[in-house]
This record gives C-alpha cells, structure tokens and sequence, in this order.
C-alpha cells in the first residue's frame, strides 16, 4: 500500500506576508508524491482544526516575528494546546517553523527557538531548514535560498511598507524548500514505521 502523509501548517499572519510564506510551505510539502498540505489559520481555531492538526503527521508552525517572538495571536493558540501536552497526543509527530519580520536579522532567531521548544514540550521531532546560508560570498545573490542565514527554520523579510505581493521571491522559495523537506521526512518516518509494524 502506497505511502500518505499530511503535512498541516499551523500559521498566524497580521499584514498578510507571513500567511504568503504558509502557502509556500504548502505548497512545497503538496510537490512532494504522496503528502497533503493543509493550512490552518490559529487565530480561529475550530474543532475540524484541531482535528486536523491531531491526525497530521508533521506540523509546520508559523508566525510574523514581533518584538523578539511569535505573535500574541500564535502565543494564544500555543497556550491551547496544553491538553494535548498534558496527553502528549503530538509526541513523536514531525515539527518545523518560520517566521517574518521588517528587518533583515529582526531576532527572528528568538521566534524558531520559541516554536523549537514549543514542539519540544509535546515530545515532538524538529525538522531544520537543511540548507547553507546564502548571499555571503562575492559571487552570490539575494536570490539564493536561506539569502538570510538561518538553520533552525525558513525566515523571511517584508519591508513593513510594503503589500503582501511583493514578498521577497528567495524567501517564498526558502519557504517552499521547508515544506518539501518536512513533507520527505514524514514520509520516511510513515515508511520506517510501517516496515517496522508487526505483521498483522
């Protein structure tokens, strides 16, 4: 039997930028035979979310970077999982993250460590970015993916005076590659933990 996986992107956007880089992690983890994406905005969860975000193998974690950490939106949704830490219903699930903010560094690194431990707590395992900085050598560009430099997860920039449409290509590119990477990994584990079944 073919191998299926489901790859939820648990995401808050204020301005409508990082909400561009959720559907790029979707659609990166959508490319990949045999995973579904699904994004699920956490300012209004309903019971089908959570649903959704329980029956998931992997969950992607997302929120604008605001003053040195996720959202309050994405800080109020973390606070209600709580339950499903008490129960551990997410251990062993495959977890990711990113993150926007106005400036280039903009302690987006604070935002991924906080998801890190987030997925920490529920006994999750993280999946990183998987790629080399790029844009520091002569001869790169601000067009290389990770043109920023992060490992722990994919972070973009949006200047804060501009539209949601004009999010840098690289970083929705970057974006995308976190959506393939998570999407291959969780099927690896659905693979690994099929042959590892006992026969029935």
């Amino acid at each position: 039997m073919p191998i299926s996986v489901r790859v939820a992107i648990a995401y808050h956007g204020g301005g409508g930028h990082t909400a561009r880089f959720a559907e790029a992690v979707g659609s990166g983890a959508s490319s990949v035979p045999g995973c579904e994406s699904l994004l699920i905005p956490v300012a209004q969860m309903s019971a089908a979310d959570w649903t959704a975000l329980d029956e998931a193998e992997a969950i992607v974690f997302g929120a604008p970077t605001y003053m040195g950490t996720a959202s309050a939106a994405f800080h109020a949704f973390a606070e209600e999982t709580a339950r499903r830490w008490l129960r551990q219903s997410w251990r062993d699930k495959l977890a990711a993250g990113f993150t926007n903010s106005g400036s280039k560094a903009g302690d987006k690194s604070s935002t991924l460590a906080y998801f890190a431990t987030l997925a920490a707590q529920h006994g999750m395992t993280w999946v990183n970015l998987g790629l080399l900085p790029g844009w520091n050598r002569a001869r790169g560009s601000e067009q290389d993916l990770n043109r920023l430099g992060f490992h722990n997860g994919a972070a973009a920039q949006s200047n804060v005076d501009s539209k949601p449409e004009d999010v840098h290509r690289a970083d929705l590119a970057t974006a995308e590659h976190l959506g393939r990477r998570v999407a291959e990994q969780a099927l690896v584990v659905a693979a690994g933990r099929a042959a590892l079944a006992p026969a029935r």
